[in-house]
């Protein structure tokens, strides 16, 4: 951590009371290693509300695709550039399978906006709990439905979570995109209804649709459930749901 981010991150900790718990806990894992399900992004940076590329040793990722509406086009391989000169291995697998990586691999397994898009969220969670070391963190962060075009939906349950995973779900699954199309909020989305329909038709290959979503009752009985201790949950602005968790 070179002094200018150091300071960045001081007054960050000073002028924004509501950041400090955060701060505070991306710090205890200083010098750790870990790995981010499709990243990288803006909230794990230096300015963002947890800012653990700063502080950690090394971070892998993983991202569904060569090419994605987010990332662009991209290799597997040492190429995960996340942060300034930092920079990663990048598999290019799906969330919820990670078999190329061995168990308790990882000190902090990292998601940020990304599991209302996978299908399955158990099975994606229990591949994350299976490469985390023992006593390693979870942290996930959701998009909260109040200020998205997720508005109009109602929160999943825990049952149909369950459900999903029971049924072994995979990510050709369209059972919500009815839904969203009937909730569809032109402004929020930022696409008219016909892209909407036409985006979610080739939903297997772009993965723009939110499957599910949370609340955070629901993260909570989802990550209890696969056998993690929930460390703390808060809310940051502009729309982000945050569960840290203990393997």
């Amino acid at each position: 951590m070179n002094i200018k981010d150091l300071i960045i991150t001081l007054l960050s900790y000073i002028k924004q009371p509501k950041k400090r718990s955060l701060i505070r806990e991306a710090y205890e894992l200083k010098g750790k290693t870990g790995i981010e399900i499709g990243g990288p992004t803006v909230f794990f940076g230096l300015r963002g509300g947890f800012p653990i590329y700063v502080f950690a040793r090394k971070i892998d990722g993983v991202n569904f695709s060569n090419e994605t509406v987010w990332e662009g086009k991209i290799q597997d391989g040492n190429n995960y550039q996340y942060y300034k000169n930092k920079t990663g291995y990048q598999y290019i697998t799906e969330a919820t399978n990670l078999q190329r990586i061995p168990d308790n691999s990882y000190d902090f397994v990292l998601s940020s906006h990304n599991l209302e898009h996978v299908a399955n969220p158990i099975q994606a969670l229990k591949e994350w709990s299976r490469v985390l070391k023992d006593g390693g963190k979870l942290v996930l962060i959701l998009p909260d439905k109040n200020y998205t075009f997720d508005h109009g939906r109602n929160y999943t349950t825990f049952e149909h979570v369950l459900s999903d995973y029971q049924n072994n779900t995979d990510e050709h699954d369209t059972t919500h995109f009815e839904e969203i199309l009937q909730t569809h909020d032109e402004a929020r989305a930022g696409m008219k209804y016909e892209e909407t329909k036409e985006t979610l038709k080739n939903n297997f290959v772009n993965r723009c649709a939110h499957h599910h979503v949370f609340s955070l009752e629901l993260m909570k009985q989802i990550v209890e459930y696969i056998g993690f201790t929930v460390q703390s949950q808060s809310t940051a602005a502009p729309f982000h749901l945050i569960t840290i968790a203990t393997k």
